[in-house]
């Protein structure tokens, strides 16, 4: 079914608002996909925040004129699905997750920080750990040096056979 003219610069103006807010893309070919794991793959990036769309490549590639995507428009050939994400790592972890399981979906490339990516690259970015997870580690790293002080000093208190007030509020700091 072909689109007409006001149609067509409505799916433009829908990518590049998306585009304005994200900060990554991810470009996979969908050849010899069925439709229940189009549907599939649609649920799971809606779930992580994923503005995934198949787009003609031609309105594609005016959506990202003159935005740090534009890099991409060299690998927008074929049937391709698009993946747009405000977090660094969804877009392409979405893709290379359901990849991984599906040799019918295949990664052909993506954009991050203004820099094209291949496979591989997308791939990587893939593999780092969602925002949540390094905000979780790095609390685990700031919080581990206070617990072994507590403990220390609990220690100290313990072998100077101190009152059972100290150890108490040494625990307490432990604890927190």
């Amino acid at each position: 079914m072909s689109l007409n003219r006001n149609e067509k610069a409505a799916v433009i103006d829908g990518v590049a608002a998306q585009v304005a807010r994200s900060q990554t893309l991810a470009l996979a070919e969908y050849r010899g996909l069925t439709v229940e794991h189009l549907n599939k793959l649609r649920v799971d990036a809606r779930a992580k925040g994923v503005y995934l769309h198949v787009v003609k490549n031609s309105l594609a590639r005016r959506a990202v004129a003159g935005t740090p995507f534009e890099v991409a428009q060299g690998a927008m050939v074929g049937p391709l699905i698009y993946g747009f994400s405000e977090d660094a790592v969804a877009a392409a972890k979405v893709i290379a997750d359901f990849a991984k399981g599906n040799d019918k979906l295949v990664i052909k490339g993506g954009v991050y920080a203004g820099k094209a990516l291949d496979v591989n690259g997308v791939k990587a970015l893939a593999s780092i750990p969602s925002r949540e997870v390094l905000i979780a580690q790095v609390a685990g790293l700031l919080k581990s040096p206070i617990q072994r002080m507590a403990g220390v000093l609990a220690a100290v208190v313990e072998s100077r056979g101190g009152s059972g007030a100290a150890t108490d509020a040494a625990a307490e700091t432990a604890a927190a």
